[in-house]
């Protein structure tokens, strides 16, 4: 496969992964320029065709820490994020709420399954982390979702839901 052929398969996950690590239009797009950049010069020594998704995921996590390293800024909680254009009416809010309170180490992992369709194993391998250590965030994570989001949360204890 060529690597435009690669590129115009997976630009749009790409863009929402780094927009998702990044918060910022602008600096997503910088991100993914950047990612891209350095695939393209590092494609022809790709061994595995295979692998491609998840080492263009890697560089635009790499990418996206690079610039976090020369702003000085490490990110410490998904607070301040920001999705493009879910601020009007949306049945989704409460969600997006709990999803935005979850800690950056359980969030991000599940970014990944979530958004880039990633099994447990190339998780782990972006991340630099255990299978067993990805398998248990994304269990914490997905147990932290369904207690902010359950029946009876505050939600249901203001009124009820329409």
């Amino acid at each position: 496969m060529r690597f435009e052929d690669l590129v115009r398969q997976h630009a749009a996950d790409l863009y929402r992964y780094a927009y998702w690590l990044a918060r910022d239009r602008q600096q997503a797009e910088d991100i993914v320029q950047e990612a891209l950049l350095r695939g393209w010069r590092a494609y022809p020594r790709l061994r595995e065709q295979a692998a491609a998704k998840s080492w263009l995921f890697s560089i635009v996590r790499n990418e996206y820490l690079r610039a976090m390293e020369s702003n000085a800024r490490q990110p410490e909680s998904l607070q301040d994020f920001d999705p493009p254009d879910e601020r009007a009416a949306n049945p989704g809010l409460e969600m997006r709420e709990a999803l935005l309170s979850l800690p950056a180490s359980y969030a991000e992992p599940l970014a990944l399954q979530v958004l880039g369709g990633f099994s447990c194993a190339e998780i782990a391998a972006m991340l630099g982390t255990t299978e067993g250590a990805t398998m248990t965030r994304l269990t914490r994570a997905r147990q932290a979702l369904k207690r902010l989001v359950a029946p009876g949360s505050s939600k249901e204890r203001k009124g009820g839901r329409s």
